[in-house]
């Protein structure tokens, strides 16, 4: 599957399990390594970095900034392979 179907049907799932939240997708041009999405629900947010599969390579700062933002609030790498795990994490996260 292509990254930017995975990322477009994860969006669409956030927004029918949180119908209230804002989705962003963050400018990669902007600050290099930032996650992808920007999740915000009440007054809680997320990062998700999308990648296509698994074994995907990562850029440079990715790891560094999911893990940062981790710390922060919730953040993590999300793919097929660990889609449903994440996505459960994620709006357990939100929800609380």
């Amino acid at each position: 599957m292509r990254e930017s179907k995975f990322q477009a049907k994860l969006i669409k799932d956030i927004k029918e399990r949180l119908p209230e939240c804002i989705v962003l997708k963050n400018d990669p041009t902007y600050i290099q390594g930032i996650p992808d999405l920007a999740i915000f629900n009440n007054e809680r947010w997320a990062m998700l970095e999308v990648k296509k599969s698994a074994d995907a390579s990562h850029q440079p700062n990715q790891d560094y900034y999911v893990e940062k933002m981790d710390h922060m609030s919730f953040s993590r790498f999300i793919y097929p392979e660990n889609r449903d795990e994440v996505f459960s994490d994620l709006i357990d996260y939100l929800e609380d």
